[in-house]
């Protein structure tokens, strides 16, 4: 009988050759995974600093990205500051210029319409179409002002009430030459009434919306002239990391001289020096066209404006033949506003002193003898109407016959316009020499940074070759 014996399996020992080799942990996936890669950075970094090479790429590196952020911030800081010394010129004024002109033109709109009515028989053509241009300049004027009104104080608001209230004025005075022209005594109180409109509701607006584009640009210029910190402390820690990083090397190398970051050092004292000196230089000019520009046109402007609103006080003080004691008083006190009370002083005194030196000085000064003039021709032209000789008093007041009050207005008037262009060209002239002062200098800085980056590129990586 045959037996057959089954050989017993048997398992293999643990942790023999055929045992499966253990699993390895799984790694994080997934916005885990992507959590971790900082810190892991950082253990890599940690572990690199350990060595000698080591360090010295993770100062190279450090460094190089602070010339390059350094140079990139002060380049983009000369950038915008040639960005708005630009807007200034080609902007910023010429809107300025655009409220002044709607201030200046509504007022000369309101003594214009006022002298007309002084004139017998039919309205004089020239003195209808002067205007009529003074009504279209406003128009024109205040379309350009009203293009860029964002952040302009409210300025958008106060276009608002001179676009309705503007139409207003003109139709009551149409409605006054109508009834003037038919010889009705209604013709003064309309006219009466559109000057009241003008100067309660739309010079207001007209002089607030100046004021807001005044300050606008006033703003600006301030801008152009700050100095750009934020840069310049960039690139002074700059200059102390490579400062550190030369003493560090010295030590570790006993090499003195390392020509890499004698190069980056060298780049970034002369991009400081540069942007130092062209900063300065146009800041001084940008500042000067401020004050001997904008400043004093500013105060002539004004100085304008107060010397038509009297003229048309004065006219109208006739209008009202006999009722027109409020108007001579609204006159007083825009002459007191005007050459002080001893008239040496007011606005045009201002201008004066502002002016003192510069191109406008002589025209300042001739606006003054003019307003004196204007001032002793005005009380010639209330003694002859307080005497009973108003007709005289009204020829006195709108002829232009040497030694009238019209002659002496249109002198002032004529100064103040040569003095504001003067003062205009002041500006000009001084803002885009302070522009100048900026050419190439973004670029250059630009190109500097990069060169000190690959200066301490260059330089680290020799020393790293020592070690290999």
């Amino acid at each position: 009988m045959t037996s057959t014996v089954t050989r017993p399996e048997t398992s293999a020992p643990a942790g023999g050759a055929d045992a499966p080799p253990p699993e390895e942990p799984e790694g994080r996936s997934g916005i885990a995974g992507l959590l971790e890669l900082p810190a892991q950075a950082v253990r890599a970094v940690v572990r690199t600093a350990k060595t000698t090479p080591g360090r010295l790429s993770v100062i190279a590196v450090g460094v190089v990205l602070l010339s390059l952020v350094a140079g990139l911030i002060a380049t983009l800081s000369v950038h915008d500051k040639d960005d708005t010394i630009e807007g200034l010129i080609d902007h910023r004024e010429p809107l300025a210029v655009a409220a002044q002109q709607v201030f200046r033109s509504l007022s000369d709109a309101d003594a214009t319409a006022a002298t007309t009515f002084l004139s017998v028989g039919a309205e004089p053509p020239e003195l209808r179409q002067k205007y009529e241009q003074d009504i279209a300049e406003a128009g024109s004027a205040l379309a350009k002002a009203a293009s860029d009104t964002a952040d302009v104080g409210d300025a958008a608001h106060q276009v608002d009430i001179l676009n309705q209230k503007i139409p207003v004025y003109t139709g009551i005075v149409e409605t006054a030459r109508a009834n003037n022209r038919q010889g009705f005594p209604s013709g003064a109180s309309y006219l009466r009434e559109a000057s009241q409109l003008m100067r309660s509701t739309i010079l207001p607006a007209a002089e607030a919306l100046y004021n807001a584009d005044t300050q606008k640009l006033s703003d600006e210029q301030d801008d152009s002239t700050s100095f750009p910190w934020a840069a310049v402390a960039l690139l002074l820690v700059l200059v102390a990391a490579l400062v550190v990083t030369q003493v560090y090397l010295t030590r570790k190398t006993n090499r003195v001289l390392n020509i890499g970051l004698l190069v980056a050092t060298a780049c970034v004292i002369v991009s400081m020096l540069w942007g130092a000196v062209a900063l300065i230089f146009q800041g001084t000019s940008v500042a000067s066209g401020k004050t001997d520009g904008t400043s004093q046109v500013d105060v002539l402007v004004r100085a304008r404006i107060a010397a038509l609103q009297a003229r048309a006080d004065e006219t109208l003080t006739l209008v009202a033949r006999g009722d027109g004691q409020s108007y001579d008083q609204q006159f007083i006190t825009l002459a007191e506003k005007l050459v002080g009370a001893d008239g040496q002083g007011g606005l045009l005194g201002q201008a004066r002193d502002l002016a003192q030196g510069t191109p406008g000085q002589q025209k300042i000064e001739a606006a003054e003898q003019a307003a004196r003039e204007w001032s002793l021709a005005h009380l010639e032209v209330r003694k002859l109407d307080d005497s009973g000789q108003y007709q005289q008093a009204v020829d006195f007041a709108t002829s232009v016959s040497q030694g009238s009050a019209a002659a002496a207005f249109a002198r002032l008037d004529a100064n103040l316009q040569d003095a504001i262009e003067v003062c205009r060209q002041e500006f000009l002239d001084d803002t885009q020499s302070g522009e100048r002062w900026l050419t190439a200098l973004a670029p250059g800085v630009a190109v500097l940074a990069v060169l000190a980056a690959g200066g301490v590129t260059v330089g680290v990586r020799e020393r790293l070759r020592e070690y290999r």
